[in-house]
């Protein structure tokens, strides 16, 4: 059985993160090897806010982001959905953007390609090397493709590289904290740290938190939000109601995070449908409050 530090030790943790913590956040890449600051080589850990992950807790994550995202098919490792302007990448589906395309949402792809550069270069497909957008620019193009050479030996790659994506989503969540403490309100900031510290009592609390960050974002990039509200972790711990640590949080993330979704549905644009999500995304808010 996993052992977890005291409430007391993970909130000096996440305190000292804040603390030292002053590289922005990157909402966009500009090249296909970014800059890495946000996921440097030299806090490579296995732990989110001081709470150490084992390697089979590692794997179990990983396994249900995948599970949670393509219902873990080698398939669903290069996805398009109905109504979005791009593609979804690997077991976190990472976002790509085709050249031209402006969108409000965090692009993760190239992201996750420089995490790799700098762990595991070689393994690199030439062509993602020579891209860097998407080059399949609609939804058609990709469909067709599908079964071609580049998209075959991508699905062939993410599939020989499911550890080091959980590590990527991993390092991903462990920045959230810093990034949603520089950006918060200043009236709900101790509210966050006290919700975070319940919430990451638990493995499967640990869980939602780094899926999470994965499903949605921090909750800090400006462009996630409609009509000013948004729906990413900084707003499911601002949302969630005055519980207990452990399961009582765990069941309250979900919960605060189901009404977060519903906001979002109520206030995005009509013509995006983002109704026909709603089912999908309450399964996945379920798995945070059952134990991995």
């Amino acid at each position: 059985m996993q052992a977890y530090p005291t409430a007391a030790a993970i909130l000096a943790t996440v305190l000292q993160v804040f603390l030292i913590s002053c590289s922005p956040s990157v909402n966009t890449a500009s090249s296909v090897l970014p800059s890495t600051s946000q996921h440097p080589a030299a806090k490579d850990q296995h732990d989110v806010a001081g709470i150490a992950l084992s390697a089979s807790s590692k794997q179990k994550i990983g396994n249900k982001i995948w599970q949670n995202e393509s219902g873990g098919t080698i398939a669903g490792l290069t996805h398009w959905n109905a109504g979005e302007e791009f593609p979804s990448i690997g077991i976190g589906h990472f976002i790509w953007y085709p050249q031209g395309f402006q969108g409000r949402w965090t692009e993760s792809f190239p992201l996750f390609v420089a995490y790799v550069n700098q762990r595991k270069p070689a393994s690199i497909p030439g062509w993602i090397r020579s891209n860097k957008h998407c080059p399949w620019p609609d939804k058609t193009s990709f469909t067709r493709d599908f079964h071609g050479p580049r998209l075959q030996a991508l699905r062939h790659w993410l599939a020989n590289n499911v550890s080091l994506q959980t590590d990527f989503i991993i390092n991903t969540s462990r920045q959230a904290i810093p990034n949603i403490m520089r950006s918060a309100p200043s009236a709900h900031k101790e509210r966050i740290r006290i919700n975070y510290q319940k919430v990451s009592t638990t493995a499967h609390g640990t869980y939602a938190l780094i899926d999470y960050v994965n499903f949605k974002g921090d909750g800090t990039n400006p462009g996630e939000r409609y009509n000013n509200q948004g729906w990413g972790l900084m707003w499911v711990l601002m949302e969630m109601k005055d519980v207990d640590k452990g399961q009582a949080a765990a069941t309250e993330f979900a919960a605060a995070a189901k009404r977060c979704l519903d906001r979002r549905i109520e206030n995005s644009p009509k013509a995006r449908g983002e109704h026909r999500w709603r089912l999908g995304w309450y399964n996945r808010c379920d798995t945070y409050a059952v134990s991995l």
